[in-house]
Parts: C-alpha cells; structure tokens; sequence
C-alpha cells in the first residue's frame, strides 16, 4: 500500500505537504476528527482526498454548491480518481447510475449538497456501505453566527446518528472567527479533534482599496490593462450586475453575467463561458463563486463594499488560487454602506432563530459591516487589518497593498475634529454623516432648511471642504472611537467619551494624509505569474495556447489539466524526458500518462530552437 506522500505524488504531482496538509492527513489517517480552518488556495481538499485513496471505504464530502461538485469531480477524474456527485444538476437517470455505482463500491469519493442527507433512498444507500470518512466543506455555513449560515447543515450530525456508525469527521473551512469555530465543533459534535489554522495570509495577494466616484471608468481602466487575464467583479445588486456587464461588452471586453436573477439555462451557460476561458470577465453578485475551483483568476474586483470581512475576504480569495501573484481591488463609496445597512434592515427571517436572536443577528451584522467600513477606510496595512481581525498576529506593513505603497504624512485635523464632534452635539445626536456634512458644508438641501439646522452655530463651518474630505475624516473619527453610530436602519452619530477631551482639552487630533498619488491601478504590473522570466513567456504562452488545446478535446476547464503554477514550473525546469516531467510540481503519474507525449514534445522543440537562437 502507498503512504500519504507517494499517494500525494501519484494522484496530484506534488512530492511534498504543504504547512498544515501533513498534520491533517495523519489525524484523519489515525481516526481522529478535525476542525481545519486554511485559507483559499492552500490545499484543503487534499487533506481528505489523500486519505480517502488510503482508506477502504468511501469518503463522502458534503458540498454547499453545484458548481464545486463538478469542478472536484472534474479534477479527480482527471487525475485517476473514482468520483462523483449527486446534485440538482442529475436527471432521473444520472441520479439513479450514480446511487447503483454508490451500492456497488465504484466511488472512492463522493460529493453531495447537505439537502440530500434526509432523503430515504440515499441514507438507505449509505447504510449498506462503509463511509471511513465524513469531510465538510465551507463549514463555517453550519453556525448561525457565520455569514452563510445554512439549516440543512444542522442536518449533518442527524445523518452521522442514522448511520449506525461514526465515521471520522473533517470539517474544513477557509473563513471562521472563534466563536464560529465553536458553533462548528460544537453542532458536528466533534470529539477531541485536531483543531489547526494554518493562518489566514494569502502572501500572493495585493489587496488595494481605491475611494471612487468614478467607480465606472476606474473599473474600465483596471479590466483594460488586463485584457488577455481572467477576472471577477462583483456588484451588490442584480441591476448592477447587468448595468456594469452591458458597459464591458459595448466597450468590447470579453465579459458574462451570474446573479439569481437568471433562469438556470443561462447561469449554467455563463458560468461554462468563464470557466472554459470562452469569457475573460465574470460581473456577478455574491451568489457566484463559492467553490468555483478556478485557478487563474488573476484579480478580483469590488465593485461595492461587501457586507463583512469574512463574504471579502472569502470572495476576494478566489484570485490566485494556484500561487500565482493576483490583486484584490475594493473600489468605496460610502453609499456602499447605506446599501449594505439596507440589506440588513430587510433581510427574509431565519425560521429557525427565535426573535430575540433574529435581533442579535442583525446586531451582529451590523457591526461586522462597521469593521468593512474600517477597513475600506484605514490608512493602516489592509493585509494586517485583515488578519488582526481573525485573530492573527502580523506585522503592521507588509509592503504590498495599496496603503503601504502610498506614503503619507501625519496631519493636524484637531480644529476640524471640533468643528464635527461640535456640530453632532449641537444637533442632538439626531443625524447620520450625510446630513451632518451638509450642515458643515452649508447645504441648502430642502430637508436642512425645513429642519431649521441652517441656523445652527456651526452651519458652512467647513464649506471650503469638498463633501469626500469631510465624509473621510467622519470616518476617521469614528474608527478610532471619537464617535459612533447608533441605530439600526437609519444611524445617527453620537459623540464619545473619548471626544471630549477635544473638544473642551484641545487634545491633539492627527490623521495620516496621501502626499504621493497611488498609482493608478492600470498602471503597469507585474505579469501574474511573476517566477517566469521575460525569455520564457513565449514558452508560457505555448503551453498556454497547449493546454487550451488539449482542454477542449477534453471538454473541461484549461486549469483541470494543469494549472498556471505547474506551466511556470515547467519553464523554470525545462523538462526533457518522462522522469523529469514528474519532477515538476503538479503532475502525477495520471496526467503524466495523460498529456506528457504532448508537453515534451513542444518543451523539446523549445529547447532546440533555443540551442539554435530561434527565441528571445
């Protein structure tokens, strides 16, 4: 029998466990349960695939999306492995192949949606089998205080019951605060498991958060300046969505649409499109993504500010998924927080939360969308903001976001802090920013003069500020605690105990200002795989152009064959012969038996031309 590290290689080319896969693997392997939080694109399903290849019986991974189904399977297969998935997707008769191949032993590993753990035939099925192994995906839907939260993930621990048996569970999750991670192990009922988070950085990305009115021809500029790379873009509404996809395709870029608002037929179609590369652009809400296995997605942008840390970071972590350098870009504006406050407010009710939880909830929510607003508005290291919020120690700089390739100088706003703090006291704590703003700008907006407040001490205090300025500084306030706001739908700001020493001590003020433009994000980049040198791109290029070929006799995504990182590999070694070819990282016995007469040779031919001068 193979061990973990000579499964590893034979199935999935690589000879060696990233941080965090081994320990996993052994606790599995040595039937314990566990609670793994690692973050996109660091090998979580590894941890469960290699011993599923390693155990007897069948490892059946429960799956929140269709989408991840078919891209896992699609992956397994290619590398030599029995799987499949039970979904919505399956007609009768799929559905009815799938379940006999179940009873007879065929599947190693077998995905299906939680929803499918109550139906008779398929907790019959499981019965006259033997699971080793139970492995959750996106645990973290199971709590009620995660971001996607799912009931039928209650359903899980009742399935294991009606076993008869327990197998080992794995429960796995990229995104989890600790309370979240003690909702998990505490609903599965986990017993001693190995509870390991093998850290929350994604060092390849660059995360920019750039404050737009523009926001259109920002987004243009970006997508331009990445014209031959694959993207996302996510928009908080439908029309959105369809107002942003029509302008890219009337400019003439390569985009597609996914949102809850089309029919099946075409979700499925677009989705295919981007997948299969037919698309470079994806604009769609936050109902696409979750599972998509895609690894070339070389940038994410916001469009607008998501409701939490945990929906952006999630979303923002589908760039980059095989290693390669990618950006995430957060385009703000504060009319993202009203339409996100908006969200909240009408959220449908949770059937299964009493009212007084429904109230915590969206008390919850509410303050998760004040930590976005902070980081959509720090001047601080957006990668350390991110990871202090889950609970990771890091450096205050990590030289690679878009706050700290900008510099900045510290500036006395301590007159217009009192100029704030002194208009929210004068006016009664009665309004939120935007009429404060105007107040201080002097607006003559009907609803100020009909409320009388343009006879108020501090009406055009500030009116020499434009209405961004003032609004940023109300943001600066508020992150560090010198007001806040109050309410539900409707927020009013309210002064702090921490503003009066400003306002009555003339305790100094200072907030850090941009001195140096950031560079416009279509500026100049560097290429998203960055390993590969100037002389091999046209090699890159052709086992690029290789890979699409051989993609589309396969009927499956470029990145299921081999991804951006194996093809870098390959021209950073160079292989020549079979023996070589293994070497690279990423391929595997299978897919060396698969495609490696087809790599070699246009390696070979590279490498001759080489010899005689014929490249760069």
């Amino acid at each position: 029998m193979l061990d973990k590290t000579a499964v590893l290689k034979q199935y999935f080319g690589h000879s060696s466990f990233r941080d965090g896969q081994d320990r996993v693997t052994d606790a599995i392997l040595g039937g314990r349960d566990v609670l793994c939080v690692m973050p996109t694109g660091a090998g979580k399903s590894v941890c469960y695939q290699v011993p599923a290849m390693m155990f007897d019986g069948v490892t059946l991974v429960i799956s929140p999306l269709i989408s991840l189904m078919k891209d896992q399977v699609n992956a397994l297969t290619q590398n030599g492995i029995s799987a499949a998935y039970l979904n919505s997707s399956l007609t009768a008769a799929q559905y009815a192949e799938v379940m006999e191949k179940i009873g007879a032993g065929v599947y190693k590993i077998l995905y299906v949606a939680p929803e499918r753990l109550t139906a008779y035939d398929f907790l019959g099925v499981c019965r006259r089998i033997k699971i080793d192994l139970l492995a959750i995906d996106e645990a973290h839907c199971i709590s009620r205080w995660g971001q996607d939260f799912r009931p039928s993930y209650l359903k899980i621990s009742d399935f294991v019951d009606a076993l008869g048996y327990r197998p080992v569970i794995a429960a796995f999750t990229a995104t989890a605060t600790e309370e979240v991670k003690k909702d998990i192990a505490y609903s599965l009922k986990l017993k001693t498991p190995l509870c390991i988070s093998t850290g929350f950085d994604r060092p390849n990305l660059k995360f920019s958060v750039l404050r737009q009115r523009e926001k259109l021809h920002e987004l243009l500029m970006i997508i331009r300046k990445r014209a031959n790379e694959s993207g996302i873009v996510y928009c908080s509404t439908r029309k959105t969505v369809e107002e942003v996809e029509s302008k890219l395709i009337r400019v003439g870029i390569s985009a597609t649409k996914y949102h809850a608002g089309l029919d099946d037929e075409t979700r499925k179609k677009n989705q295919e499109d981007f997948v299969y590369d037919r698309k470079k652009v994806m604009v769609a809400t936050n109902a696409f993504g979750m599972g998509i296995d895609k690894s070339n997605v070389s940038y994410v942008i916001h469009y607008n500010m998501p409701k939490d840390i945990e929906s952006y970071y999630q979303e923002a972590g589908r760039a980059g998924r095989d290693g390669s350098d990618a950006e995430c870009i957060l385009l703000y504006n504060a009319s993202d927080v009203h339409t996100n406050r908006f969200f909240i407010a009408n959220s449908e009710p949770n059937p299964d939360l009493t009212r007084e939880q429904q109230e915590e909830l969206k008390a919850r929510d509410l303050d998760r969308l004040k930590q976005m607003t902070f980081y959509s508005t720090t001047h601080g290291c957006l990668r350390h903001f991110i990871l202090n919020y889950f609970g990771e120690k890091s450096p205050k700089y990590c030289g690679n976001c878009s706050n700290c390739l900008t510099q900045f100088r510290d500036t006395d706003i301590t007159v217009e802090a009192q100029k704030i703090l002194s208009c929210i006291k004068r006016t009664g704590e009665r309004f939120g920013k935007k009429m404060i703003c105007d107040v201080l700008r002097g607006s003559k907006n009907d609803k100020l003069l009909r409320l009388g407040l343009d006879s108020q001490t501090t009406y055009g205090l500030m009116k020499e500020y434009a209405e961004f300025r003032v609004r940023d500084m109300m943001d600066f306030l508020e992150s560090e605690g010198y007001i806040e706001s109050r309410g539900g739908d409707y927020p009013t700001l309210a002064v702090t105990e921490k503003a009066y020493p400003v306002l009555f001590n003339r305790e100094t003020v200072t907030m850090k200002q941009e001195i140096q433009p950031k560079a416009p994000s279509g500026a100049k980049r560097a290429p998203a795989v960055q390993s590969v040198q100037s002389a091999e791109r046209e090699l890159f290029n052709e086992l690029r152009e290789l890979r699409h070929r051989l993609a589309e006799k396969k009927h499956v995504p470029a990145y299921v064959i081999f991804s951006d990182a194996t093809l870098t590999d390959m021209c950073r070694k160079l292989p020549q012969t079979r023996e070589e070819l293994l070497e690279v990282s990423g391929v595997g016995r299978v897919k060396l038996d698969l495609y490696g007469k087809d790599f070699l040779q246009l390696l070979r031919s590279y490498r001759e031309r080489r010899e005689a001068g014929g490249t760069k």
